[in-house]
């Protein structure tokens, strides 16, 4: 299977924005995508790696692959089609009025059906769900968890732990922690030395996680299907494989063809006529 190249860290999107992994993955195995062709295993080998909320625009994408953009895009369409990635855009923030465009992948391939449920489009999902997609803050999340090792040397993160620490610390954040606290909750009695900084700020971030405040009708979501091909928005029925009828290879339903013989007769016709009576007036 091809095995995507190792690279720099990601650029990550607008908080909000970019990469969102579904939950209930089977584990990574160097064969998990095997089944499709090998620029599409490439690109979904490196896309699985990416953090949640790393940038998924098909020019971010473009400049770290060895794939044009072009390219890129027919790959992530073919994604689309084989179940690995849906796009959506839903409201984020207080009152719901700002949307977000969100790219939502799985290296295990999922049917339609399964993706329809697991996004609930044009209704507020369930706490269950909620949890397990990445929250909007883990950009911020990262910069907070790199800033620990500023606040206090013995926990001095690296770059792959603030990484694989964002989503929890994110869940900090987005229960109305605020940076700041959430530094000094990481900070906080620490023994005269660390060995582990990771571990400790996993368990901690873990084991004194503050509890979700209440959810009410006003925070229901507003999420809508987006054709991975060209962004045309769209039901579900609608959209089989994530794709509209016309990037599907079907063409769309057009009216009926024009006869540009006739056309082309009735305006010669036309311009002669015009002709005449030019003529005619001169005559008089």
């Amino acid at each position: 299977m091809a095995e995507a190249k190792t690279i720099p860290a990601p650029p990550m999107a607008a908080a909000g924005y970019g990469k969102r992994s579904a939950p209930d993955q089977a584990p990574r195995t160097r064969e998990m995508f095997a089944h499709l062709p090998v620029r599409e295993a490439y690109i979904a080998t490196y896309v699985d790696r990416l953090p949640d909320g790393a940038a998924m625009d098909v020019k971010t994408l473009a400049k770290a692959l060895p794939y044009g953009q072009q390219a890129i895009r027919s790959a992530l369409t073919n994604l689309s089609e084989a179940g690995h990635l849906r796009r959506v855009r839903e409201t984020v923030g207080e009152g719901r009025t700002q949307w977000v465009w969100r790219t939502h992948f799985s290296r295990t391939a999922r049917d339609d059906a399964w993706w329809d449920k697991y996004l609930k489009v044009d209704a507020p999902p369930e706490p269950k769900a909620q949890a397990a997609t990445a929250p909007a803050e883990e950009p911020e999340a990262y910069e907070t968890l790199a800033a620990v090792g500023r606040a206090d040397s013995r926990m001095g993160l690296s770059h792959a732990e603030c990484v694989a620490l964002a989503p929890l610390a994110a869940l900090w954040l987005a229960r109305g922690v605020t940076r700041e606290a959430l530094v000094r909750a990481l900070t906080a009695g620490l023994p005269a030395v660390v060995h582990a900084p990771g571990a400790l700020a996993r368990t901690r971030l873990r084991d004194k996680l503050p509890p979700e405040p209440p959810r009410s009708a006003a925070t229901a979501v507003v999420r809508l299907l987006e054709c991975t091909g060209c962004g045309t928005p769209g039901r579900p029925e609608a959209l089989a494989g994530g794709l509209c009828r016309a990037c599907h290879g079907r063409p769309p339903e057009e009216p009926a063809p024009v006869d540009v013989a006739a056309l082309a007769a009735a305006a010669r016709a036309a311009s002669r006529a015009g002709r005449d009576r030019f003529v005619t007036s001169l005559s008089r």
